[in-house]
């Protein structure tokens, strides 16, 4: 990690002093460490032991500006390989979590495009609360990073969850974040396919599916920061997509078929985590169809396999396939790839609790042509989508 900048933000919270262990390790190690404090947090330690630890100045107030040529959380935010909050109170992850800038640390945090790793400390029931946890599942899936706290004596006198972990266990943690290879991918271009499709069956129906979209838009802004111009072809999805993802909106099967057929002449690799319509209605009516009788009878046909018909147009692209199954997961999976002629599929049972359609988690397996590649436990679909753009890379390195 030598001459790495690595911005430490320290909350008011009694770990506070874990906090100049960390310092002064990452100090030793040869990175550029610059702390700032909450009001809070200067109530615990001092600004002025930080400051002789990383040997930089601590930035407390807002709107103290020592050098006028920058504005300092800007400055800070900018030049940031990576930020570590340590201790993270419940009052900063709120803040974090909808989007709330009142001082210097919170409003680095909304300017900074670097990774953050967040060390969460508090008291247990206050760990436990429904809304902290909301808070904290909201930032796995906007892709920030946790150590999460150990069990053990708190200070306020409680045993339970909720102790901040040790220095030693954070600088583990930021050495294998600094390790990552943020240009797994530059040069490449990626296209995704996300989200569930409409097939219309009147004016105000349609047939459809439970995806949510959650694992392929993951997959692109994963993608994304691992240096690929990323395309993301997208159904009807209440989700955001980067803003460094050029998203193509798209409804039916059809329309998918068509963007994906499209945008695929210019990329080099392309991944399918999009549920895909099988089967479409034969007519569409022009009205809506009205309630009469106990029973009717609706046709349908079989939509294009898009995955199918890339895998015969591939020349040389790098694909990848995802498979939702109920049963015989890796069977079935093996025999999707092959077929398809996939590079990699993804397989996951949604039956199981973690895995399913509309989850923020995911528990994944991948195959290749020779067998499994990659067993993943239950683990947040950020972190998912990151385990997998690394292989995607690697295998394209080793080509």
């Amino acid at each position: 990690m030598h001459g790495k900048r690595i911005v430490v933000g320290v909350a008011g919270g009694i770990a506070a002093y874990k906090a100049a262990g960390l310092v002064s390790q990452l100090t030793q190690r040869g990175a550029d460490v610059r702390v700032i404090m909450t009001e809070s947090a200067t109530r615990f330690v001092t600004p002025l032991t930080f400051q002789a630890l990383s040997r930089n100045h601590v930035a407390v107030d807002t709107f103290e500006e020592k050098d006028p040529s920058v504005v300092t959380h800007i400055d800070l935010a900018d030049h940031a390989d990576l930020i570590v909050i340590a201790p993270a109170t419940a009052n900063l992850i709120g803040k974090m979590a909808n989007g709330l800038g009142d001082d210097m640390l919170s409003t680095t945090l909304l300017a900074t495009r670097a990774p953050v790793l967040i060390a969460p400390a508090m008291n247990v029931h206050m760990y436990e609360h429904p809304v902290v946890q909301e808070n904290l599942q909201k930032l796995l899936r906007l892709g920030y990073r946790f150590v999460d706290p150990a069990s053990g004596q708190l200070a306020c006198g409680y045993v339970g969850k909720g102790r901040m972990e040790e220095p030693s266990a954070i600088l583990a943690a930021v050495e294998e974040l600094l390790q990552e290879t943020p240009t797994i991918l530059q040069g490449k271009r990626v296209l995704v396919t996300a989200g569930p499709t409409r097939e219309p069956v009147d004016p105000v129906r349609y047939l459809t599916n439970r995806s949510s979209g959650k694992m392929g838009y993951a997959l692109a802004e994963a993608a994304a920061r691992a240096g690929a111009e990323t395309v993301l072809v997208s159904g009807p999805a209440d989700l955001t997509a980067p803003p460094e993802v050029r998203k193509v909106e798209v409804t039916t099967a059809a329309e998918m078929y068509e963007a994906v057929m499209r945008e695929m002449k210019s990329s080099d690799v392309i991944i399918k985590a999009a549920a895909v319509a099988d089967y479409t209605p034969v007519q569409t009516a022009e009205r809506k169809i009205k309630k009469k009788g106990d029973r009717i009878s609706l046709e349908l046909r079989k939509t294009r396999d898009i995955a199918e018909e890339l895998g015969k147009r591939k020349e040389g692209r790098f694909l990848v396939g995802f498979a939702a199954e109920t049963d015989r997961v890796g069977e079935n999976a093996a025999e999707k790839l092959r077929r398809k002629n996939l590079d990699l599929i993804v397989a996951n049972d949604v039956t199981r609790a973690g895995a399913g359609f509309d989850e923020d988690t995911n528990i994944v397996t991948v195959y290749d042509q020779k067998g499994e590649v990659m067993s993943l436990p239950r683990m947040s679909k950020t972190e998912v989508a990151r385990r997998l753009i690394g292989l995607i890379g690697e295998r394209l390195n080793e080509r």
